[in-house]
């Protein structure tokens, strides 16, 4: 059996039994948002060292770390290949697959695993976001979408567009969650492929629970549901979307996180809303072993 591993950069994940806790948080500022190329893969080089060989879903904190997913799906190239492949199933309220021109951030790593060579498909399940809206598409990364490695999966945003430039294989949009889960699971159905599966909490309907960014319309049982079906091909995961306040030292990222309207959360509501969002970890957990 292998266990969980919290990466604890931003202290907002609550103590979990048997969870291996790796203290990050040396690397919090620098690492949060977004980051340059040659700091993310100094951080790549200190992670390897870090993890075990074998461990169970990865819990890294805030979304703002999301971007850690595309390290922990880089380390399973000596298991599998072009010739034996894998697809990333991502549950985000947002593609994050965004141009970002200083190096890597938490809305921009899914082109760079779309083009790993041993990933056939990476789906984005939930996304309500208008980051895939027409005014913001000049935004995404188009070539995993031009070339069928990409699809994302939305409701409640205009994506008739895609349909006019070629793209309406990569814009799957539904009426409701139940549809769009329903309609992913039975594509699915007949799959083989081992999955490594993300999961951002910000996906979930603020009637869930609370982070600190735009969420979507999901319900818990949504996500369960997933796991319950594709649970014998999943051969890792991890966990984004907890709360946790911080204020970069670095102007830039200040800046790019006042752009992106993140909600300010007051200290009371920290608390109850981690302890809802502790709550909900453990309940994905039980799901996932």
């Amino acid at each position: 059996m292998t266990f969980p591993v919290i990466l604890n950069f931003d202290q907002s994940v609550g103590e979990i039994k048997h969870a291996n806790m790796i203290n990050v948080t040396h690397w919090q500022d620098s690492i949060r948002f977004g980051c340059s190329e040659k700091k993310f893969r100094q951080f790549s080089h200190s992670l390897q060292q870090l993890l075990p060989e074998n461990h169970g879903t990865v819990l890294m904190g805030s979304g703002d770390y999301h971007h850690v997913s595309l390290l922990l799906i880089e380390r399973l190239a000596k298991q599998y290949s072009a010739e034996n492949p894998i697809q990333v199933v991502i549950f985000d309220n947002h593609p994050d697959n965004m141009r970002y021109l200083f190096g890597i951030h938490c809305g921009s790593w899914v082109s760079y695993a779309a083009s790993l060579p041993f990933v056939s498909h990476v789906h984005v399940l939930g996304i309500t976001s208008h980051d895939i809206g027409l005014s913001h598409f000049w935004e995404n990364r188009w070539s995993p979408l031009f070339h069928k490695k990409l699809t994302y999966w939305s409701l409640d945003v205009n994506v008739s567009w895609a349909k006019k430039i070629g793209l309406s294989h990569a814009f799957r949009h539904f009426v409701t969650p139940d549809e769009l889960i329903a309609s992913f699971l039975s594509e699915q159905y007949h799959s083989t492929q081992p999955v490594y599966l993300s999961i951002d909490k910000d996906v979930l309907s603020e009637e869930v629970i609370h982070t600190n960014w735009d969420q979507g319309k999901l319900q818990t049982y949504h996500i369960l549901d997933t796991i319950t079906s594709i649970k014998q091909r999943i051969i890792g995961s991890d966990i984004t979307g907890e709360l946790s306040i911080w204020q970069s030292s670095n102007w830039f990222k200040r800046l790019l996180s006042s752009l992106d309207k993140q909600p300010t959360i007051s200290p009371d509501n920290l608390i109850n809303w981690q302890q809802e969002q502790h709550q909900l970890n453990l309940t994905l957990l039980k799901a996932l072993i």
